[in-house]
């Protein structure tokens, strides 16, 4: 008030405020460049679906982004004015899901060649103060949360939104300008309304309102802003960043799962090493993800030594086959990381007296408690991560017929894969490691030859077996000393071995009357 009181003695003009809403842009593909080859023929019948249906649809999102930049989009979201049950009535196999904001999955194909089409209605912009608020956070507030549309909690951060509203709210309430946009596949017209398109040519990050409240709403769009940085390679505007490292405590609310699946999305993005040097560039890379702090040295950096080497060829590995299109196993991923604290409490069990294959797993239980936790999916990640680090001590193994039966596990190709990556950084032999390659591709004899030859290496290297010592007998009655001295001139005064009596197996009379307590005889 006095500042306004000031500026209207000096006669200063008073500022104009931005528009919260921005202003609508329609860019024809002579400017946008779109290359209608990049799009998904199911996202574009989608589309198609709901504007002959009488409604308003966009492919929206990061889409939009890639494809301005030239990319094929990994998924394909669209946008719509139809609400949620509109949408569903359009399509044969679509499911309406989701609490914290209700969406329908429109399903094509079957099996693993299916594929998931997300649709969103168009939500209005409503600030944290029309909300209702709660006390707790998803879990704690169930109760208060039932029944209601628009709800944050004490810090602000969005519980619920599903207030439905027009476009240039929709567009307002998204996180960046780069994913902001709207692109109608139909007129191939993109839709912008905040700059959107030429921060994506600048490749600038710039978050959309103001980055304080904004991180309050969703304490997520901190960790999104470190996956665009690297992933695209774009610079995060001053303003978007420098409230970054005081609001990484918030996430603390974040329900574990919420955080698990960005932490997956984060380090599959192809560029996961760069991924973890934007981690510690913004603070965010101890303390947020039990898994992370499992995996780093406390400055946030990979361990000297075989250790971290695992995991750097791991993560080049896996950023390999996504930029060359192929399939990325979460399980596999997950496994090299938590491997080191896995090895260390393994070894340690192994030194205290407990035989390998049962102190791997209670290792490997002891790992999931402390560092997965209670997160949806863990089940299936969970087994596979299992399968792969129990292979490991089968693989020191190479006689007999486990060799055979190893290799036609389903999940024999991943183990392998986890021990050569162990034997490239230098943890273990790496002759072990190209035995078994040998093996798996070699034909019948191939085979029989290395198991043959694996036997008598072993045999050189164990030396003479040596059995376990028999118990001590009971001392027999003692025989007549002429008996032992002619025992002894017989064998040229060395005494002759007593000989081994056959044990007589009593009757099945003597057996049913047998005392308690007598060993094999008792109980069946």
């Amino acid at each position: 008030m006095i500042k306004k009181f000031i500026d209207k003695l000096l006669g200063k003009a008073p500022a104009k405020a931005a528009n919260p809403l921005g202003k609508r842009m329609e860019v024809p593909v002579a400017e946008h460049g779109i290359d209608p080859k990049l799009l998904d023929e199911r996202a574009v019948r989608v589309v198609q679906t709901l504007t002959d249906g009488g409604f308003e649809a966009y492919i929206v999102g990061g889409a939009v982004r890639d494809l301005l930049l030239g990319m094929r989009p990994k998924d394909f979201d669209v946008a719509t004015n139809a609400t949620p049950e509109q949408v569903k009535g359009l399509f044969r196999r679509a499911f309406i899901i989701g609490r914290r904001f209700r969406i329908v999955h429109v399903v094509y194909g079957r099996g693993r060649e299916h594929e998931v089409i997300e649709v969103s209605t168009f939500r209005a912009l409503l600030g944290s103060e029309s909300a209702e608020q709660v006390s707790g956070n998803e879990k704690t507030s169930k109760a208060e949360l039932a029944g209601k549309s628009h709800v944050v909690d004490a810090e602000g951060r969005v519980l619920r939104d599903n207030v439905w509203g027009p476009q240039i709210e929709d567009a307002a309430r998204r996180d960046y300008t780069v994913n902001a946009m709207y692109y109608d596949p139909q007129r191939q017209l993109v839709v912008d309304y905040h700059g959107g398109l030429a921060d994506a040519k600048k490749r600038v990050l710039r978050i959309i309102g103001d980055p304080d409240t904004r991180y309050r709403e969703d304490p997520v769009r901190i960790i999104r802003a470190v996956r665009f940085a690297a992933k695209l390679g774009f610079e995060v505007e001053p303003k978007t960043r420098a409230p970054i490292k005081a609001c990484v405590p918030l996430l603390a609310n974040v329900p574990a799962s919420r955080l698990f699946d960005e932490m997956i999305k984060l380090l599959q993005t192809g560029h996961s090493l760069a991924s973890l040097e934007q981690l510690k560039k913004y603070g965010l890379a101890r303390g947020v993800f039990p898994i992370l702090d499992a995996m780093l040295t406390s400055t946030g950096d990979l361990h000297e030594g075989a250790a971290g080497q695992f995991v750097r060829l791991a993560f080049e590995d896996t950023d390999r086959r996504v930029l060359e299109g192929r399939g990325v196993s979460p399980s596999f991923m997950l496994a090299c990381m938590l491997w080191r604290e896995v090895l260390d409490r393994w070894t340690k069990l192994r030194e205290s007296g407990e035989p390998a294959v049962p102190a791997l797993s209670q290792a490997i239980d002891a790992v999931f408690e402390a560092r997965i936790g209670d997160i949806s999916g863990r089940g299936k990640l969970a087994t596979d991560m299992r399968e792969i680090w129990m292979m490991q001590p089968r693989f020191e193994r190479r006689t007999g017929s486990g060799v055979y039966t190893l290799v036609e596990q389903p999940r024999y190709r991943a183990g392998f894969d986890f021990l050569r990556l162990r034997a490239d950084a230098g943890e273990i032999d790496a002759a072990l490691a190209d035995w078994w390659e040998d093996f798996a591709l070699g034909s019948e004899d191939d085979r029989a030859a290395l198991v043959e030859e694996a036997r008598e290496k072993d045999k050189k290297t164990r030396g003479p077996r040596v059995h376990q010592a028999p118990r001590k007998p009971a001392a027999p009655a003692p025989a007549p000393a002429d008996a032992a001295d002619e025992a002894a001139d017989d064998e040229g005064g060395v005494a002759a071995p007593a000989k081994k009596r056959r044990r007589r197996r009593k009757p099945a009379g003597s057996r049913a009357a047998a005392p308690a307590g007598g060993g094999a005889d008792v109980g069946g």
